[in-house]
């Protein structure tokens, strides 16, 4: 079974014409559920809802209070490498994208390691380029051995593998996955994916159950908003989330909803997402899948950030950096994008703790411990 399935019996819905048929009176309907179904996420996606935002909002902010408390989860990405194999329109890591690329040393890792234990971060997400040359199964294994010593979590955004392969990282240590599919419009997909492995829209999509498959403690997933409609793009990563969550209930299910920021090739999104749509985007979200964790990173300002906390938001980047080495030694090295937050760890956990949140940089002890 694969989510390629459930995406064939939706992909060609006219959105359009059911749109315009929903009136206000209709998303208040589904206000009062408490369990969607996927029309009425569909109903809380349309332009009608947009009058119904504070309605969505509280209800949002009650439901992950209910399930979450008032703890948002701080964490930093480690870029490892910035090698990549694959032409894609909208990325700085693009191949056809001429600057000096880099890999981390084992040594230079260590480093990284001890510059964010500093920072005050126990969580990391270990970042990539998608070239298996440069950021092998091997080289990942190596990593992990030496920033399991630091850090209480370690997750992985990489190219995707195979199950097994996952599953050594498991082994080793890594105990979540993201995954973003980019866009799930699968034409649209190719359009942006020119060449390279990463041209392969269904072994992408079923990455992230190959994650689950593994044994990954938590699974995040997300489409890059911009490269088409929003509206769309949304709703297939909700029921992409929804599918994962009903099949392997030992895994955490999150989301995120990254907007396309500025970057080395100069990519202009098709679409203007706008921090209204991104409101809608994450508080229908949110009342479809109530237990799903929800991921902020520093792609938003500090100010939007604060705006949209109380609306589902679990999980929050804080001091990034999306240049290889750029904690220990930040002169050198392209970034894949720009970040809009650059505010400090203590600056980010200050901030929660001024809106009645509990900033958490531990919350387990990692299993594989050597």
């Amino acid at each position: 079974m694969s989510f390629y399935y459930e995406y064939e019996k939706v992909k060609d819905f006219s959105f359009h014409d059911y749109f315009t048929n929903i009136t206000i009176q209709d998303v208040k309907q589904v206000l009062h559920k408490n369990v969607l179904t996927t029309e009425d996420f569909l109903i809380l996606l349309s332009p009608a809802a947009e009058n119904c935002l504070e309605e969505m909002a509280h209800k949002a902010h009650q439901l992950t209070v209910q399930y979450f408390g008032k703890t948002i989860q701080i964490y930093a990405p480690l870029y490892l490498t910035d090698h990549c194999v694959n032409k894609c329109t909208y990325c700085s890591f693009s191949i056809d994208n001429d600057f000096p690329r880099r890999k981390l040393s084992i040594p230079e890792i260590e480093e990284e390691s001890k510059a964010l234990v500093k920072m005050g971060l126990r969580h990391i997400i270990l970042l990539t380029g998608e070239s298996r040359i440069h950021s092998s199964v091997e080289y990942l294994c190596d990593t992990i051995e030496v920033m399991k010593k630091y850090f209480s979590s370690l997750s992985i955004e990489i190219q995707p593998i195979d199950t097994s392969e996952y599953k050594t990282l498991v082994a080793h240590g890594i105990d979540g996955l993201t995954v973003y599919q980019e866009v799930y419009n699968e034409e649209i997909y190719k359009q942006h994916h020119l060449k390279g492995p990463k041209r392969n829209y269904r072994y992408r999509l079923d990455a992230p159950e190959r994650g689950c498959q593994a044994g990954m403690k938590s699974v995040n997933i997300g489409a890059l908003l911009g490269m088409d409609d929003w509206r769309k793009e949304v709703f297939f990563t909700g029921l992409h989330a929804r599918y994962l969550q009903k099949k392997y209930l030992h895994t955490d299910i999150a989301l995120s909803f990254p907007r396309i920021r500025p970057n080395l090739g100069g990519f202009q999104p098709k679409v203007n997402v706008t921090d209204k749509n991104l409101v809608q985007a994450m508080l229908a979200a949110r009342l479809l899948l109530p237990r799903a964790g929800m991921t902020l990173s520093t792609r938003e300002s500090a100010e939007l950030r604060r705006h949209l906390l109380p609306l589902g938001v679990t999980k929050m980047s804080a001091a990034s950096s999306t240049v290889v080495g750029g904690y220990a030694n930040k002169d050198h090295s392209h970034s894949q994008f720009e970040i809009s937050d650059k505010r400090s760890v203590a600056e980010v956990k200050a901030s929660l703790r001024e809106q009645g949140y509990q900033p958490v940089v531990k919350d387990w002890e990692m299993l594989a411990q050597s």
